[in-house]
């Protein structure tokens, strides 16, 4: 399996799933949304901080164009996640919001995967390497 796959897809539908849990309680608690959307947004960010400094830390060759890969596939699946999931779970979300959700909001999610798997390969290059790496 090629290496972006998998980080695009968990990336894709941990955005996505984001999106659609910070929308539900929007509309159940108005008040704790502010608060709730950094909060979620920063596990997206964590988690792909988290990664990037693995795949450096472990010397992943070609990681940048893995990340890259994982971005374009991330962006789209993360708005189709995110359409669907609110239309079956939040207020019948109908097709005309897929327009935004794949354009707007699919480069959004590519640029933020991007973005943070990239400040984690700076990261990555400051860990020390494992041991019997050169």
């Amino acid at each position: 399996m090629r290496r972006w796959l998998p980080r695009g897809l968990w990336m894709g539908l941990l955005h996505g799933g984001v999106q659609v849990g910070t929308d539900a309680v929007s509309v159940h608690s108005p008040g704790a949304s502010p608060s709730l959307r950094y909060i979620a947004l920063g596990l997206v960010v964590v988690a792909g901080v988290l990664w990037g400094a693995l795949d450096t830390w472990r010397q992943l060759d070609g990681r940048g164009m893995v990340w890259f890969f994982a971005a374009l596939v991330a962006g789209p699946l993360a708005g189709l996640v995110g359409v669907l999931g609110k239309s079956l779970f939040v207020d019948q979300t109908g097709v005309e919001a897929l327009g935004a959700a794949l354009t707007g909001g699919a480069a959004f999610t590519a640029l933020l995967v991007l973005a943070t798997a990239g400040v984690g390969m700076g990261l990555g290059n400051v860990l020390p390497q494992p041991k019997g790496s050169h």
